[in-house]
């Protein structure tokens, strides 16, 4: 009875615990996710920049933008992209259909164009995409990231889009000024040509070329020994690839494969050495053909691609392992990748119409990683926030003065701050304005007040001059002219 008792007791005191609720603070893990991270406004600025950029080099080319959701369903995604499949991150069903987090861009557009009956476009998509891929944060590869794509797609003739797509890469990294960079392209039948050639077979081709993409990563031994232990594919043929994947140059190579004993007997091959002969010629007129290399070994293992790719790597920062070393083997130079997937849209529509596409994507968290090592290796001041003037009061009981001029800057479309402390101390307000780079300040004490004008200060030199209220956003307009002619 006793022992009954006592939990009774117990019972009645954990139900008061329950309805007083647990003092005790939850302790969470102050954590991102995995493979992602939150930028600071120094970070945002630096981003902004270069989506600026960017986005303007797609205008500058004639492209319009679309967006889609960041989930699609999940038979939309499904066995698009080869092997990398596994890398899709799937969602818990929770209402009947089965979704998965994007994986690109590229999928979604030629669900788009397919659902649109949209049969010519240029476009640009500037968004996030998700991988449940192996992270490696310090150069630049994440689970979360922007992509930034432009796409051609309609019925055109042979490799004047793709030209272009190269031209307005070897423009972005130009402009970004991140370093010299070299333009590597290939072209998918060469490779399913080679691959015949050398006797691989048909239903091993896109396993083959998945191997072959990992040689910006790895050794050719890796590869070799992938091919022939895990593929399944004949040491002899393999060996035969190992010839062919160390070749690269420009336009003499591609004459000299178009006499290769091997490679003449394969149609495919032939069609891919005459569009890259073709496309070379163009990179010539569009002045960008220092910046392009025929490179054998660019294999891009994205199932979809079905005639030119090429990959933009910075000479700088390509990452070569060490034999035996235990570093991952990452080549942190690729910074842009794209090509031709004429079959995608195809896969969409219900009668199987094919919408010809060419396209480029911008692997941009790889350009910010560069661009903030560089930021912060110089010890230049960067600019978080934009403002042109800060108005300062040089004495008390003027809060309601400031705001009157505060609104008038910000009708004008002039970038304006001012305190939130209705008497700020004099000395703060123009340390805010040097700490933040504000160029100028507009002063006003009972003076000013009494004649009609305003003190207007030049941050950086200190000269000050009297200006009449009328002539207040007129002048300041001029100062800031002068300012940025300045710098």
């Amino acid at each position: 009875v006793l022992v009954f008792q006592v939990k009774q007791e117990v019972d009645k005191l954990l139900e008061l615990k329950a309805q007083l609720g647990d003092d005790q603070k939850t302790k969470f893990i102050l954590k991102c996710p995995k493979g992602t991270r939150d930028y600071n406004p120094l970070q945002m600025s630096i981003r902004e920049g270069v989506f600026n950029t960017i986005i303007k080099c797609f205008k500058r080319h004639g492209a319009e933008t679309i967006d889609t959701p960041v989930f699609e369903l999940k038979e939309t995604l499904t066995g698009k992209y080869g092997e990398d499949s596994k890398l899709i991150y799937d969602l818990k069903d929770q209402g009947g259909e089965l979704l998965s987090l994007r994986y690109d861009l590229t999928v979604p557009f030629a669900r788009y164009l397919a659902m649109n009956k949209i049969t010519n476009i240029k476009r640009y998509h500037i968004a996030k995409v998700y991988r449940r891929d192996n992270p490696a944060m310090t150069r630049g590869r994440f689970r979360e990231f922007y992509q930034c794509d432009f796409d051609i797609a309609g019925q055109y003739d042979p490799m004047i889009p793709d030209a272009e797509c190269v031209k307005l890469v070897a423009e972005i990294l130009s402009q970004l000024d991140i370093g010299d960079f070299v333009i590597k392209i290939n072209h998918r039948k060469l490779l399913d040509g080679m691959f015949a050639a050398c006797g691989v077979p048909d239903d091993k081709f896109r396993t083959a070329c998945s191997a072959v993409d990992k040689l910006d990563k790895t050794f050719w031994d890796d590869v070799r020994m992938e091919m022939i232990d895990e593929k399944g594919i004949d040491p002899v043929a393999v060996d035969k690839i190992g010839e062919f994947v160390k070749l690269r140059g420009g336009i003499d190579l591609i004459d000299e494969l178009l006499q290769n004993e091997m490679l003449k007997s394969k149609k495919e091959a032939i069609e891919g050495l005459e569009d890259l002969r073709l496309l070379l010629k163009y990179c010539d007129l569009y002045g960008v053909l220092d910046k392009v290399s025929f490179d054998l070994s660019l294999a891009r293992g994205l199932d979809y691609y079905t005639g030119v790719i090429y990959e933009a790597v910075l000479k700088g920062y390509a990452h070569t392992p060490v034999a035996g070393s235990e570093e991952e083997s990452v080549s942190v130079g690729s910074v842009a990748g794209g090509g031709r997937y004429d079959g995608l849209v195809g896969m969409f529509d219900p009668k199987g119409k094919k919408v010809p596409c060419v396209g480029v994507s911008i692997g941009i968290e790889r350009v910010f990683s560069i661009m903030e090592s560089k930021a912060q290796a110089s010890n230049e001041k960067h600019r978080t926030v934009e403002t042109e003037v800060y108005v300062v009061s040089a004495q008390k009981n003027l809060v309601e003065e400031r705001m009157k001029i505060c609104r008038e800057l910000w009708d004008a479309d002039i970038k304006t701050e001012s305190a939130y402390k209705k008497n700020p101390k004099s000395l703060d307000q123009f340390q805010y304005c040097e700490y933040s780079g504000t160029p100028l300040a507009v002063i006003i004490g009972t003076s000013e007040l009494e004649q009609n004008v305003v003190t207007l200060r030049i941050i950086s030199t200190r000269e000050e001059k009297e200006v009449p209220r009328d002539r207040m956003v007129e002048t300041i307009r001029e100062e800031l002219a002068k300012l940025s002619s300045a710098s």
